[in-house]
């Protein structure tokens, strides 16, 4: 084998180690779950976020939007929560369910009290009609 062939080989064997080590890695944080803490926090903002836009919807227009597509005067950071929620409204657009679909990698588990929804249009039974 020629000195060139085998520092060639060398180095085909160093990047082949490294890469295996790097997705060893990602592989155990990714088991780890490390995410969920920031799922939750990241969820909660999603869902206070579209919340707020759906709600000010209705106060400026007297039903709630058709699609998170038709609010307006959104800001830059809008569409990220927006992208994070699932939305259904009900065909007088007089009530509507929103839930969040992803925080920061995966879908979190919130916990939101009832007083939240006080005041609001939110119809939980429009989730369980439309999964």
């Amino acid at each position: 084998m020629s000195k060139g062939n085998r520092l060639l080989l060398i180095f085909g064997v160093i990047v082949l180690t490294g890469v295996m080590t790097i997705g060893t890695v990602a592989y155990n944080i990714y088991q780890s779950g490390f995410w969920h803490g920031p799922d939750v926090k990241f969820g909660d903002q999603h869902l206070k976020t579209s919340v707020s836009l759906i709600e000010l919807h209705k106060l400026r227009y007297g039903q709630y939007p058709k699609s998170l597509r038709d609010l307006k005067f959104i800001g830059d950071w809008d569409p990220i929560a927006l992208q994070s929620v699932q939305y259904w409204v009900n065909d007088e657009q007089s009530r509507y369910c929103v839930e969040v679909v992803r925080g920061w990698v995966g879908k979190p588990q919130l916990h939101i009290p009832d007083e939240f929804w006080q005041g609001t249009g939110y119809d939980p039974s429009l989730c369980v009609i439309n999964p």
